[in-house]
Formats: C-alpha cells, sequence, structure tokens
C-alpha cells in the first residue's frame, strides 16, 4: 500500500515545554480506521496543555476518519487540553464541522435525577389520571345504559345472550366446585371448636351464615373477575391492537353500546344466579362435614338451616351480586381500552384489571358490611 494511503500519528515536543505537535497524514478512511483506532487507544498523550494537530499531509478523510479525530479532540479537551488543527484542506474541514454538528445532537443526555418527592408525586398524578379516565368511563357507560333502557330496541339481545352462556353458565363448574370446597372446609375448621362446647348443631349456622352472607358472593365474584373480566380485557384490548376499535368509530357504530353494555348487563344477570348456585354448593360442602365429622345429618341439617339463615340474610349477599358484576365488567372493559399498540400492553392490562377488579370487589364488600350494620341488617 502506497505511504500516502497509510493513515500515520506521530507526537513531536515542541522548544516550548507546554506545547506539543502532533502530525497526522496519510488516509483517514474506513480501511485503515481499525488500525489507527487502536493506535490512538495505545497513545500516551503528553502532559502539555496545548496541542497543535497538524495535518497537512492528511491525503483522504472520510466519515469514519472524520468521527474518529473529532472524538479524539473532544476527548482531550475534556481533559483540560487546548486543541488546534492545522493545515486541513477546507473540503476536509468542512466534513469534520459536520460531523461535530451532527455528535452535538446524537450524544445521549444524561437522565436528571428524580428525587424521592418528586417520584411520588409523578406516581400519584398518574394513578389520579387513571381514577378520572375511570370515572369518565363510567359516566359515558352509564349514559348509553339509560339510552339503551329508553329504547328497547338498541339493546343487543344476543350479545348479551352469548356473554350470559359464557360468563355464567360456563362459570358454573369451577365456581360449584370452588364453593362447596369453601364449605367443607369451614365446616371442618369449625367442628373440633363446637365439639368441645357440644354445639354440634351449630355448625349449620356457622355454614350457613358464613357462606349465604359473605363467602358465596364474594368467591363467585372473584372468579368471575379471574375468568370473565380477564376475557374481556383481552378481547377489548385486542381489538384495539388490531384496529378493529376504530373501525367501529369510522363506521358510525359506538364501542360502548356493542362491547360494554352487553358484557354488563349479561354479567349483572349472570352472578346473582351464580350466588344462588353458591349458596346451595357451600351448604352441601357443609352438609358433608358436618355428617362426617359432628354426626349431623342431612334431614336435621336442613331443618336447622330454616331457623339459621333468614331471607334478609340470603338477600343481603345476593343483593351484592349486581353491584360486584357491574365493578368487574367496567373494569375489565375500561382496562382493554387502555391498551397500546403492542401484544405486551394487552397482557399487562389484562393483569391490571384482574388486580383491580379483585380490589375493588373487597372494598365494596367492606363497605356493604359497614352499610348494613348501621341498618342492622
Amino acid at each position: 500500500m502506497p505511504t500516502d494511503q497509510i493513515a500515520q500519528l506521530l507526537i513531536e515536543a515542541n522548544a516550548s515545554a507546554n506545547s506539543v505537535q502532533v502530525h497526522c497524514g496519510g488516509a483517514w478512511t474506513v480501511q485503515g480506521i481499525a488500525a489507527l483506532e487502536r493506535q490512538l487507544a495505545q497513545t500516551d498523550w503528553p502532559a502539555a496543555s496545548d496541542l497543535v494537530f497538524d495535518c497537512t499531509t492528511i491525503s483522504a478523510l472520510d466519515t469514519a476518519g472524520a468521527w474518529l479525530l473529532h472524538r479524539t479532540v473532544h476527548a482531550l479537551q475534556q481533559r483540560g487540553k487546548n486543541i488546534r488543527l492545522d493545515g486541513l484542506r477546507p473540503e476536509l474541514n468542512a466534513l469534520l464541522q459536520l460531523i461535530a454538528g451532527r455528535s452535538a445532537h446524537t450524544e445521549p443526555a444524561l437522565p436528571a435525577k428524580v428525587g424521592l418527592l418528586e417520584s411520588i408525586g409523578r406516581q400519584a398524578w398518574l394513578k389520579l389520571e387513571v381514577l378520572f379516565g375511570m370515572l369518565a368511563f363510567v359516566g359515558e357507560s352509564a349514559t348509553v345504559l339509560v339510552r339503551s333502557l329508553m329504547q328497547p330496541r338498541r339493546i343487543r339481545w344476543r350479545a348479551i345472550l352469548h356473554n350470559l352462556q359464557t360468563a355464567g353458565f360456563e362459570a358454573m363448574p369451577i365456581t360449584g366446585l370452588l364453593t362447596f370446597l369453601m364449605g367443607v372446609v369451614i365446616a371442618y375448621q369449625g367442628a373440633d371448636q363446637l365439639q368441645r362446647f357440644g354445639a354440634n348443631i351449630y355448625i349449620v349456622d356457622l355454614v350457613g351464615l358464613s357462606m349465604v352472607r359473605e363467602l358465596a358472593p364474594m368467591l363467585a365474584a372473584i372468579i368471575i373477575a379471574g375468568r370473565s373480566g380477564s376475557a374481556y380485557a383481552a378481547q377489548i384490548g385486542t381489538m384495539k391492537v388490531t384496529e378493529e376499535i376504530d373501525a367501529l368509530r369510522t363506521i358510525g357504530i359506538g364501542s360502548q353500546e356493542l362491547l360494554v353494555l352487553p358484557k354488563m348487563l349479561a354479567l349483572v344477570i349472570a352472578l346473582p344466579l351464580l350466588t344462588v348456585f353458591a349458596d346451595m354448593a357451600g351448604i352441601f360442602g357443609g352438609m358433608v362435614m358436618a355428617r362426617s365429622k359432628l354426626d349431623v345429618n342431612f334431614d336435621i341439617f336442613l331443618n336447622r338451616l330454616g331457623d339459621a339463615v333468614s331471607l334478609s340474610s340470603f338477600l343481603v349477599g345476593v343483593a351484592k351480586a349486581p353491584v360486584f358484576a357491574a365493578i368487574i365488567a367496567l373494569v375489565g372493559c375500561f382496562q382493554g381500552f387502555q391498551v397500546g399498540g403492542s401484544a405486551d400492553s394487552v397482557g399487562r392490562q389484562t393483569t391490571v384489571s384482574v388486580v383491580q377488579s379483585i380490589f375493588l370487589v373487597i372494598l365494596a364488600d367492606a363497605l356493604f358490611s359497614i352499610v348494613f350494620n348501621w341498618f342492622d341488617l
């Protein structure tokens, strides 16, 4: 290779101890940039504060060589040295200035350090934005519901029946199994304590009241939140990712009326029925355990059940179900509409919908307990 095609770097000290001249020559191009970069990395730069780069003998300079020269000069300037470039041809100097101007925009800025209070404030503001969005969504859904009830022909009965089947009928096996096992667990845990006092018959009160007033509606709601609420969020989220929601709006079909209202009405109908079914399954589980552990047969259990569980206690449990159903449906659909443009967002919002639904259901149940206590129910 000709000498003028080899990138060269030579450092020599001038008479003045504070000035050092750096001779740059050859072709500073991409072909020889690797060897030149290694040489620069191994260079032991003198302690002098003034460095003069003599670029008279640079025969060629491309963007790779210009970037390397600019990076070297910039690094030396960061170390407090004064750099001067001499002898660089005008066209090569123009390329170097272009690279320097671009690098000023491409250097990553260091992220600003966020304090504890600022971080708390940002998180609180994000949560408030989500809360306001949820309230707006509930208000819009209520408006659509009132408009549909005033014009029943607008209600999509086929979609409601489909959701009744998927969210209600198909959820019966898992709901019945879990509540049956819960009745067994409650009876088993209470059996030993009741036997000590000879109060075996009160196993009926324990199982009946706990299942009818609290556990059956709560368990049914949690199962539906994990099963149907997550499905609502995933379905609407997928439709948003595939831009089906935008297509519906383009042709003038309201997404609330088509996607949210049928799901909410179906759950409001299905969850009270599932709660009654859960009551029966849980009580039956308690009956089985009471017979095996306490010798309380089915006839005695059922006779005592009418005295232990009043109609008001039964209605209290059933009355919670429509509220739980509305919470699950609205939260699931709202989180579905919050999905961004990726499949990862669908999974994230689906998880959020389940967590928020269960949390709000438990919160609503606690508020119900306070209100019922005020009214002595």
